[in-house]
């Protein structure tokens, strides 16, 4: 990848998934209320519908960029296979490592996203001061396993719309507008929401339990038998239908901002 290509992934990434944060974010906090253990009004219901917006918007922008930095320069070492039948393999490859490396960003933003959603009397601000008290800089890090397995999800997304796209691109001689392009990544994301909500369940307790509770350790599969066995399958899927909204409609927005602002700036 050279410069103007590195240059150009940076910025409609970083674009895409700022756009995307800031538009959806209620649908975020709905979630994320939705799935908490006190429930969803004692988690503050409807109100302050927008707490935690701060750290969206401060991690998004550097999170969406890294992401697809680190996507884009891992298929330009594999362009020997891109047109052989490993190249849905090295797409996949691609989209987990950009993953790995973006969630050193996503999750401190994260989880001082969520507890201020789960918390809406105490601002952003003042949640970080309390994470950092309380469990130091290794606080901000807490569920980052459980975000990387939400976040493989984006694999099957990646795949689907890898393949989605060629027939279409195939069908249409070559030519891919930014608008189909984007329909395969509201689809694709859409059926990867879903998939993955038990998974996003688990993480945001891991991120909103107490300090030095089991569920804080971040076992996983003893996160998701607690979840299930106090509140059943429901449990498991809870905010499922934002969730999918907000992915569906996020793949739609991001992937049709990021192909249509990286064709322009090539």
């Amino acid at each position: 990848m050279d410069r103007r290509e590195f240059t150009a992934s940076l910025v409609a990434g970083g674009c895409a998934g700022m756009c995307v944060d800031l538009t959806l974010f209620p649908l975020d906090t709905i979630k994320t209320r939705l799935q908490s253990q006190q429930g969803f009004y004692k988690a503050g219901g409807f109100r302050g519908i927008y707490a935690g917006v701060p750290s969206a918007a401060i991690g998004s922008f550097p999170n969406a960029a890294v992401f697809f930095v680190t996507y884009e320069s891992t298929k330009s070492l594999f362009t020997g296979y891109s047109a052989t039948n490993l190249a849905p393999i090295t797409h996949m490859l691609a989209a987990s490592l950009g993953e790995i490396v973006a969630c050193l960003i996503r999750v401190p933003t994260e989880v001082v996203k969520q507890r201020t959603q789960a918390n809406p009397s105490l601002n952003t601000y003042r949640v970080l001061l309390n994470t950092l008290h309380e469990e130091g800089f290794r606080g901000l890090y807490r569920g980052y396993g459980s975000t990387v397995l939400r976040e493989v999800g984006w694999l099957s997304c990646i795949h689907i719309k890898y393949w989605s796209s060629a027939v279409w691109w195939r069908r249409q001689g070559g030519r891919l507008d930014s608008w189909q392009a984007a329909v395969c990544g509201a689809l694709a994301g859409g059926v990867a929401a879903f998939v993955t909500t038990p998974l996003d369940v688990a993480k945001t307790w891991i991120m909103l339990a107490k300090a030095g509770t089991s569920t804080a350790s971040g076992n996983i599969p003893t996160v998701l038998y607690e979840v299930w066995r106090s509140r059943g399958i429901p449990g498991l899927f809870a905010g499922s239908i934002p969730r999918v909204t907000f992915i569906s409609m996020g793949g739609f927005i991001f992937l049709g901002a990021y192909e249509k602002v990286r064709r322009t700036l090539l």
